[in-house]
């Protein structure tokens, strides 16, 4: 690797290591890390003859990234579920967790927060919704147990999916030297 790659992946790893802590607060850090290495595979010819990464790692790289996002959404439907939730209280929490992602993101101006607390009180109130709209009556303590199990979730989601970053970087980084 000449010295040029080398600086360059410097500054990729410490752009990559930011891309895993916009993860935790569930921005899509893992699709920027794998696009910026998609980028940097196919610019590096600029500079040298030989590319820092091949496509398979670049493949391994996306299957990392849609197994993160499958793993992110999942969560609070599953969550819900493990609550003693119906199936319209896992819809509902999935639904809900987008939502309130999106919603809270313009009405909480603070970047990033507004975000997590979206998606984690869209969870809890669509697992409650989901929950309310089913036709046989649930008691109440079921309901918060459902609810909060779709929050719950929906955390959990966001670490596994940050673990799936990590993951993605570690690769990336090992990757060139093998």
């Amino acid at each position: 690797m000449d010295w040029i790659s080398i600086v360059v992946f410097v500054f990729f790893m410490l752009y990559a290591s930011a891309c895993i802590f916009i993860t935790l607060v569930g921005l899509p850090g893992t699709w920027l890390m794998v696009a910026g290495a998609i980028v940097l595979t196919l610019c590096s010819t600029i500079w040298t003859d030989v590319q820092l990464w091949s496509w398979t790692v670049i493949g391994i790289c996306l299957g990392l990234a849609v197994s993160g996002e499958i793993i992110e959404t999942a969560a609070a439907g599953l969550g819900a579920k493990a609550g003693g939730g119906t199936k319209r209280g896992m819809v509902g929490a999935i639904i809900g967790s987008m939502i309130g992602a999106f919603v809270c993101t313009i009405v909480i101006p603070i970047p990033l927060v507004g975000t997590l607390i979206g998606a984690i009180a869209g969870a809890f109130i669509g697992a409650l919704i989901g929950e309310l709209s089913h036709s046989d009556p649930i008691a109440k303590g079921e309901l918060a147990k459902s609810a909060t199990g779709a929050a719950i979730g929906r955390v959990l989601g966001i670490l596994g999916k940050s673990g799936i970053a990590a993951i993605c970087w570690c690769v990336l980084l090992i990757a060139p030297f093998v």
